[in-house]
């Protein structure tokens, strides 16, 4: 089972007497943003090797997620982040396209859980046990942490395509609808990773 570096809520003591083995947390970063892949990550902490300061990534300063991103990675048992393209998020809708990131992130785990907790209350097909969990990310640690790698992950990301597209500010608003990201999208049209299906980027590109 996994070490429980939080005080124990109910939820977690449940947990521990539904399932013996290895769990896995699962966690996505990136539906609400006008541009780039949705990111999902799955995560199976190791329990003799914890990650201490675990928490919903929103309520973590950028510097101490990226601490405990690269934590995460050298520390847990096995991690996979996994992407929905903006192609398949206009083909699907986000939130399917969310549902098939999270499908890859625990498709690619290099070990099998014994069962998936997924932040949120919408669970992916999958073939193992799983467990939708509202406001898991605060509650259950292998969440916090997929919570985390995904953000990260699709963070740096973002200060990729900022490199590319410096006119749009992806740097600072990481893809959100903000003032500034909409003034660019009117002044200068949507990029090759906008998605095309969200209604600022289609009346841009009108």
């Amino acid at each position: 089972m996994q070490l429980k570096p939080f005080s124990k809520t109910p939820e977690q003591t449940l947990l521990e007497f539904e399932v013996s083995g290895l769990l896995a947390g699962v966690d996505e970063a990136g539906r609400g943003p006008l541009a780039g892949p949705v990111v999902a990550a799955a995560v199976i902490l190791d329990d003799l090797n914890p990650v201490k300061g675990l928490a919903d990534s929103k309520k973590l300063s950028a510097f101490k997620r990226e601490e405990l991103y690269h934590l995460i990675r050298e520390r847990s048992l096995c991690f996979c982040i996994a992407e929905a393209t903006v192609e398949e998020i206009d083909a699907l809708n986000i939130l399917e396209a969310t549902m098939l990131a999270m499908r890859r992130a625990v498709q690619g785990l290099r070990l099998t859980p014994a069962k998936v907790l997924v932040d949120g209350n919408r669970l992916p097909t999958l073939d193992v046990l799983a467990e939708a969990i509202v406001k898991g990310d605060a509650k259950i640690p292998s969440i916090s942490a997929a919570s985390i790698l995904a953000k990260v992950y699709r963070d740096h990301w973002c200060h990729q395509l900022h490199s590319q597209f410096p006119l749009y500010g992806f740097d600072r608003h990481k893809g959100y609808g903000t003032p500034e990201h909409i003034q660019a999208l009117r002044t200068h049209g949507p990029t090759p990773w906008h998605r095309r299906s969200f209604a600022p980027v289609a009346e841009a590109a009108r």
